[in-house]
């Protein structure tokens, strides 16, 4: 800002510096018009994902929007301030002190060069410092371990040689520790890099691996960790409710020259949201087709209540297995009435109905299964009965062959299990939690395309099951993995796989 002193006599000269403000002062009104565009683009994404409208964009594709957005909008503000020559009105989103304790401090002093006093001479002695710390990184950094293995021999019995037995290793004969196959699993089934693009990376330092060399390492892992996948879809064998669900898994067909859609099954448990004390978990199960004849033998003797979608295969499972009741998703009810709720005020009023029953879950969530059922014998069953006969009325006066019927039928059609919740504190509102599960298999299904055969679908299940377990515990699968496989590789016995399950890391 000018000051009375800085403005000066001549008036060509002064003319010249009102023109120069005057500029400035348009490109300033350009940034901030700039600012303003961002940032209602970004207000209308939030609506988009977490307003009334949150169903139509997928998560995944909003997040990649909103960070485009973000960025130019740090950018013209960036700019706007550079052109004023002042601080951005809006705070720059900062972390200060969260920095995790346990990051390597690498120190750098930056001193004065002259230590004597500028006005009299004398010496200086330090009164203080500032200290500030920034976010660093070290690209990927490869090293080479090298085993030595000294032999030993005896000058009095020559044909004797002694040596420490190699360490056993997952690859035998091979290049990589197990920390090495941990990164590249990690980085294929956690991050949603591609074998070949890993390859394209290493190649960056210098390091030539062939992608097949990769998925060499990937199905000897795999091979290891099998059992384990294996113990947890056990474990959610003996649950009493259980969600499931499945998604395609595009697999290639030799021969044919194309894919076939093969499917991957996810079975999971969370009782968290009702105080229940056994560990979240899911394990994911590959198979060629969606008969439903798979999830009967996925869940082998399983009896209690599996909570799903409308897929009919369930149902048909359910009449064959009487220990087996079902309850249904009421997130898929809405999904339905929900494409229509622009044109159908039917609709609306479902939607609102159903959003009273959500509010009072939000209450009641942390709650013991006890007070959870009563809660909702007290308050959501009056909801749940009224639309039942406010959904038969509207069933008898729409055409059958609408949209809305449709939609009015698949929620009449399945009721017993839509309000199974009343009745059992235990029961969730919707299989969002498996749904959750389901999301990073299609975010890798989207990076690598397919999968090469069918034990390749069955490989994905395996070390899919093993990450997600581990975020789920919220452990670090890349160092919880490498502790597995070597202890794997060091002949962990079969019947003690239980002791490597990463809830039991917790802590």
């Amino acid at each position: 800002m000018l000051l009375e002193a800085d403005l000066p006599n001549d008036v060509e000269a002064l003319r010249a510096l009102v023109l120069e403000q005057a500029r400035e002062l348009d490109v300033l009104k350009v940034f901030r018009a700039e600012v303003e565009r961002l940032q209602a683009i970004i207000d209308a994404l939030q609506r988009h994902r977490f307003g009334r409208r949150s169903e139509q964009l997928d998560p995944d594709q909003f997040e990649l929007a909103l960070e485009e957005v973000e960025t130019a909008l740090a950018e013209a503000e960036h700019a706007c301030a550079k052109a004023s020559r002042a601080p951005a009105e809006r705070p720059r989103k900062t972390n200060r002190g969260s920095l995790p304790a346990h990051l390597e401090r690498i120190e750098q002093v930056v001193d004065v060069e002259d230590k004597t006093c500028p006005c009299c001479g004398g010496a200086l002695h330090q009164i203080g410092e500032d200290v500030a710390e920034r976010l660093d990184v070290v690209p990927i950094t490869f090293r080479v371990l090298v085993t030595r293995r000294p032999r030993y021999g005896c000058r009095s019995c020559e044909s004797t040689i002694v040596q420490a037995p190699a360490p056993a290793r997952i690859v035998e004969g091979g290049i990589p520790t197990e920390a090495l196959i941990t990164q590249v699993l990690v980085a294929k089934y956690a991050d949603h890099l591609p074998l070949y693009r890993q390859a394209q990376i290493y190649a960056r330092q210098g390091i030539q691996l062939d992608r097949s060399t990769l998925a060499d390492w990937v199905g000897r892992a795999a091979w290891y960790l099998r059992p384990l996948r294996d113990h947890i879809l056990e474990r959610l064998r003996r649950s009493e409710r259980l969600f499931a669900d499945e998604t395609t898994a595009p697999v290639l067909d030799p021969g044919r020259g194309r894919t076939k859609t093969g499917q991957l099954w996810a079975y999971a448990r969370d009782d968290r949201p009702w105080g229940g004390g056994d560990p979240p978990m899911v394990a994911y199960v590959y198979a060629a087709d969606r008969k439903g004849e798979r999830a009967e033998a996925h869940l082998g003797d399983f009896a209690g209540i599996l909570q799903v979608d409308g897929y009919g295969g369930y149902a048909a499972l359910a009449r064959r297995r009487n220990q087996i009741g079902l309850a249904f998703c009421w997130a898929h009810v809405r999904r339905k009435f929900y494409e229509l709720s622009d044109t159908s005020p039917v609709s609306t009023e479902v939607l609102r109905r159903v959003a009273l029953l959500y509010a009072i879950e939000d209450e009641v969530r942390g709650f013991s299964a006890e007070q959870r059922r009563a809660v909702r014998h007290d308050r959501s069953r009056i909801i749940v009965d009224d639309l039942r006969q406010y959904l038969e009325a509207r069933n008898r006066q729409v055409s059958a062959k609408s949209k809305l019927g449709e939609a009015i039928r698949y929620t009449l059609t399945r009721w017993d299990g839509l309000s199974r919740f009343l009745d059992d504190g235990r029961v969730d509102l919707d299989s969002n939690t498996v749904e959750r599960s389901i999301r990073p298999l299609a975010l890798n299904r989207k990076n690598a395309l397919f999968a090469g055969s069918d034990e390749g679908g069955d490989n994905w299940a395996v070390i899919a099951t093993l990450i997600e377990n581990c975020k789920l515990s919220g452990i670090n699968p890349h160092i919880w993995l490498t502790d597995t496989l070597a202890r794997l590789a060091n002949g962990h016995p079969a019947n003690g796989v239980a002791e490597l399950m990463p809830w039991t890391a917790v802590g």
